[in-house]
C-alpha cells in the first residue's frame, strides 16, 4: 500500500500535481488542511481515497477538524495541529496522541516537515506542498509504503 501524506496546498495544485506525476500510482492521499474549499480538485487529482481534515484556513468548511482510523494495523489520527499548539512544539499533540492510544500522528499547519519516531508514537508533518517554511523552504510532503511485513516506512521528499 503506497500512501501520500500532504499538507496547506492552500489552493495551489501545480505541486501536488508534480508530486503525483512523481510518485506514481497511490492508494491513499491523506491532506492534513489548509486545501481552502478545494477538496474536490485534489480528489480528482489524487484518483484514489482521500482522507482530509479542516485546517486553520478551511473557513466555512464542512470537514472534519479530526479523524481516526487504522491503516495496515496502525491506530492514526490525522489533525491539522493548530489547536495542539504545534507552532511551539509537538509536546501537545504528542501527548494527546498517547492518550489517545494512537501510533501515529499526522499533523500540517507548521508548514515544516518532521518524521519523529518515538518508542510509541510516529509524528509525522509532510510541511507544505505550497508555501514551506523550513530552511532552504523546498515544497515537500511524505510518502508511506509498508514492508513485506506489514511495518510502515516513511519518506520526506522534496520538489
Amino acid at each position: 500500500m503506497r500512501i501520500l501524506i500532504i499538507s496547506d496546498t492552500h489552493g495551489k495544485h501545480e505541486n501536488l500535481e508534480e508530486a503525483l506525476k512523481r510518485e506514481g500510482r497511490m492508494d491513499l492521499l491523506i491532506h492534513l488542511g489548509d486545501a481552502e474549499g478545494y477538496e474536490d480538485v485534489i480528489a480528482g487529482l489524487a484518483g484514489c481515497p482521500v482522507e482530509i481534515v479542516a485546517g486553520n484556513n478551511d473557513f466555512f468548511s464542512m470537514l472534519p477538524r479530526e479523524k481516526e482510523f487504522v491503516l495496515g494495523g496502525y491506530r492514526i489520527w490525522i489533525t491539522h495541529g493548530h489547536y495542539y499548539y504545534v507552532n511551539t512544539g509537538v509536546a501537545d499533540i504528542k501527548r494527546e496522541a498517547a492518550a489517545r492510544d494512537m501510533d501515529i500522528v499526522m499533523f500540517g499547519h507548521t508548514h515544516r516537515p518532521l518524521i519523529d519516531y518515538g518508542q510509541e508514537l510516529i509524528t509525522l508533518n509532510p510541511g507544505s506542498l505550497s508555501y514551506p517554511r523550513q530552511e532552504g523552504r523546498r515544497p515537500s510532503y511524505i510518502r508511506m509504503e509498508f514492508d513485506e511485513n506489514g511495518k510502515a516506512r516513511f519518506e520526506l521528499k522534496y520538489l
